[in-house]
């Protein structure tokens, strides 16, 4: 159980038989009356928003979460195969598990697989991946100094802005988080 005063960002409670994670708290204290806890939280299976409003001093349950190191090794069909890293027990994921995450997805690549019970709740990529362009526009000399981006394929299917001097065949580096690049490797 946590008390509604030790919510933070980040935090995942149980709420109505799902898993919450607060997105945003605000303390408040009246004059007049007892003091709350405004929350934003966000359901991890789904990606709703909803706004609730505790007592301070409120227990809930806090979610039990389990995070496991899994490697990538292989596509079957739709579903994405990874293997625990200490177990070497294979686990199966459908696209809908995996998500939007699937795009910078790569084989031997290694993961944080966040489960609930036995409930996988998501798939947590490294911050920053390195992946090569397969297809871009190329770059006309002297298009450099208006500071411009293209877009450009990466070879896991994924679309990045990249400045204009990338081409074919480079290395880059995409931060995961906000889908941009970061530099060339």
């Amino acid at each position: 159980m946590i008390s509604s005063n030790d919510f933070r960002p980040g935090v995942s409670i149980e709420l109505d038989g799902a898993v919450w994670r607060v997105v945003e708290f605000l303390h408040v204290k009246p004059g007049k009356g007892s003091a709350f806890v405004r929350t934003k939280l966000k359901n991890v299976q789904t990606g709703n928003v909803i706004e609730r409003t505790f007592r301070a001093g409120e227990t809930v349950p806090q979610a039990t979460l389990e995070k496991r190191t899994m490697q990538h090794t292989y596509k079957d069909g739709e579903e994405y195969v990874f293997m625990d890293m200490e177990s070497y027990e294979e686990t199966r994921l459908t696209p809908a598990q995996v998500g939007d995450r699937a795009k910078y997805l790569k084989e031997g690549m290694e993961v944080n697989i966040v489960k609930w019970g036995e409930q996988v709740l998501e798939v947590e990529l490294p911050n920053s991946v390195v992946l090569e362009v397969v297809q871009t526009d190329p770059g006309v000399k002297g298009d450099t100094a208006t500071g411009g981006s293209k877009p450009a394929i990466v070879e896991t299917g994924a679309q990045v802005m990249v400045p204009l001097f990338i081409s074919v065949g480079e290395r880059i580096r995409i931060d995961t988080r906000s889908d941009t690049y970061l530099g060339r490797e």
